[in-house]
């Protein structure tokens, strides 16, 4: 059976058709205004509605960046959608008059999914994903269930707090972990340390235009790559994050296998190699049990499409 996933951001959604392969076979996409939640409705109903006139499909997954009900109909909470207790199933039913199942994701969750379903996770039972972008998402995979948790909000590990007193979050707390382990903060590091090591960082001044403020993460990615010592240097610290962390969480799921999504992602080696020694260093009882491996998501920015599509038709 078809089904549709939407990945809805902030700015826009991407929207397609999933075969039960995890194959998207058509894809759409609309801006969208994220302190306008109608016009997010709308965009998702017209881009279900330009899918629908060519596929017949069974099912509709919306993949959203917020706290979903234990019900998967409507998102509690967003930090960057005006969606408070908004009932986004139902007024995209109602947009759509289509009479199949439309339930509404964690967008984490939804990547997790595609990867745990079709992508790097396909021969584990015990899966962490981290999605490091302008925040730190996490889905949890245990004995091949998705773990919602009671009330729908599981798996929010990038508000684990690993620095008392740290860089204040958008959650209002202060010292979360997507603080110093996503594509944000690594812009922010960045940025500060072009203006106090301007020397070491001639390519990074070079692609953001000699201007700190402007420059963005794939630029950081791509002066690393290119031997900028500096930009090696953050992405090491990224990693290191991220591994630390990901140790802590071990602690408690004792994963196989830790699965990093993201943009960040292509840097590959420049922040896996990292963040795998980092992992080691601090898991507990290294050398008394396995050491879950730490591999990159294969389905990028189409996860969320591919992971809320199949978590619908379930």
């Amino acid at each position: 059976m078809h089904a549709i996933g939407v990945d809805i951001g902030g700015t826009k959604i991407a929207a397609g058709v999933v075969d039960d392969r995890g194959e998207i076979v058509a894809q759409v996409r609309r801006e969208t205004d994220a302190d306008d939640t109608a016009s997010i409705d709308a965009a998702v109903a017209d881009a279900c509605k330009e899918l629908l006139a060519d596929h017949e499909v069974g099912a509709v997954g919306l993949a959203a960046a917020g706290f979903v009900s234990p019900d998967r109909r409507s998102v509690l909470f967003a930090p960057n959608i005006a969606w408070r207790n908004y009932p986004l199933a139902e007024n995209v039913h109602e947009l759509l008059g289509l009479d199949v199942p439309i339930v509404v994701e964690n967008d984490a969750n939804a990547a997790g999914w595609a990867e745990f379903a079709f992508g790097a996770g396909q021969d584990a039972t015990d899966m962490l994903m981290l999605t490091v972008g302008t925040g730190l998402g996490g889905a949890i995979v245990i004995d091949r269930q998705l773990v919602r948790g009671k009330w729908g909000v599981a798996a929010e590990v990038g508000h684990l707090r690993v620095v008392p007193g740290g860089h204040y979050c958008g959650c209002g707390h202060e010292g979360c972990w997507e603080q110093y382990a996503s594509g944000s903060a690594l812009v922010r590091d960045a940025r500060a340390a072009l203006v106090a090591y301007p020397t070491r960082a001639t390519r990074m001044l070079e692609l953001a235009g000699g201007d700190p403020e402007a420059l963005k993460g794939p630029q950081i990615t791509q002066a690393a790559q290119e031997g900028d010592p500096l930009a090696v240097d953050l992405l090491a610290t990224l990693g290191r994050w991220i591994g630390e962390g990901a140790a802590s969480v071990a602690a408690l799921l004792d994963p196989e296998l830790i699965v990093i999504g993201g943009g960040v992602g292509a840097a590959e080696e420049l922040l896996l190699q990292p963040a795998r020694a980092a992992y080691e260093e601090q898991l507990s009882a290294l050398g008394h049990r396995p050491t879950a491996r730490i591999e990159l998501a294969k389905h990028g920015n189409e996860a969320g499409i591919i992971g809320a599509a199949d978590l619908a038709r379930i």
